[in-house]
């Protein structure tokens, strides 16, 4: 979910893309959705200013889209890695988390410290590292992602094409070091779009 702004500047880019990589947890799963709340419902409510992710308005109609992601059930057994108390804290406190930020939309949890850097030169992309529950759910989805632009890489890799990433900013730290590592890429001009301005 995002401001409808953002949304547009999205869609305008990706009509330049030759290749679209996007996220979402394949299947269904209710400890899923149990942890998802906010997704659903803050956009419902207008105050919120908030429109939810609708694939079929974002990308364009002849877009050559690749799902790398994981599935709901790898997504559970990826959080049942945590230790037992942390796990049960986190199905009981993400729904009533989730319900509030519904409610109270997004000034109920951001505020500017919630920013994700790009550079690894700035220490606050090395944070998620830092924190078990934010990796739990990102560890393999990062990897996947990878996995899948190390693909594009090897096939066409030789070819001036465009290929966006369309994931959350949780997952550029990851990505950034990633493709440096692997391929020896490193970011040389970066952007960044305000998903959402709390009021």
């Amino acid at each position: 979910m995002a401001a409808p702004a953002f949304h547009s500047q999205i869609r305008l880019r990706l009509r330049e893309c030759d290749l679209v990589v996007i996220e979402g947890i394949r299947g269904r799963s209710a400890r899923v959705s149990a942890l998802t709340p906010a997704h659903r419902f803050a956009p419902r409510r207008r105050r919120n200013g908030l429109q939810e992710r609708r694939e079929e308005l974002l990308l364009p109609w002849d877009a050559t889209v690749i799902r790398p992601d994981v599935t709901a059930a790898e997504t559970i057994e990826d959080l049942r890695t945590l230790p037992r108390g942390t796990y049960l804290l986190l199905l009981v406190a993400a729904p009533l988390m989730g319900l509030v930020f519904a409610l109270r939309g997004p000034r109920a949890f951001l505020d500017e410290d919630l920013a994700v850097e790009d550079l690894p030169s700035t220490p606050r992309a090395e944070t998620p590292a830092d924190d078990p529950v934010a990796r739990a759910p990102t560890d393999r989805r990062d990897r996947r992602l990878l996995d899948a632009l190390g693909e594009i890489h090897a096939a066409r890799g030789a070819e001036p094409i465009r290929v966006a990433v369309v994931y959350g900013a949780v997952h550029v730290p990851a990505i950034v070091a990633g493709l440096w590592k692997r391929f020896g890429h490193r970011p040389y001009e970066a952007e960044w779009l305000t998903v959402l301005v709390p009021a």
